[in-house]
């Protein structure tokens, strides 16, 4: 269930992952900073707020993989905690939540 391959678009600010099945999935940045699990994003949602940042502007400037399970992602805003499994990023696909 892991990526074949994995691209940041700057200029429509989505990250696409190209999957084993075939399918593609694409996030947009603001997505992904909105839907970060890290411990300051999560105590933030549980108490009603939105993450520190979730821009429609945001930008992720690096992906690093972490192992064979997951990318780290960080955001323009400072952001660099979030990691993102791969089964996560398959749950959250916006293509697939209504």
């Amino acid at each position: 269930m892991g990526p074949r391959s994995v691209v940041l678009h700057a200029v429509s600010r989505e990250l696409e992952i190209g999957w084993d099945d075939g399918s593609i999935s694409r996030y947009p940045y603001s997505w992904l900073r909105r839907h970060c699990r890290c411990a300051e994003c999560t105590a933030a949602r549980r108490t009603g707020n939105p993450p520190p940042s979730s821009a429609a502007a945001v930008s992720i400037t690096g992906c690093e993989p972490q192992g064979h399970y997951a990318i780290q992602l960080t955001f323009d805003d400072g952001h660099y905690r979030g990691i993102y499994p791969w089964a996560y990023l398959r749950e959250i696909d916006p293509a697939g939540i209504a």
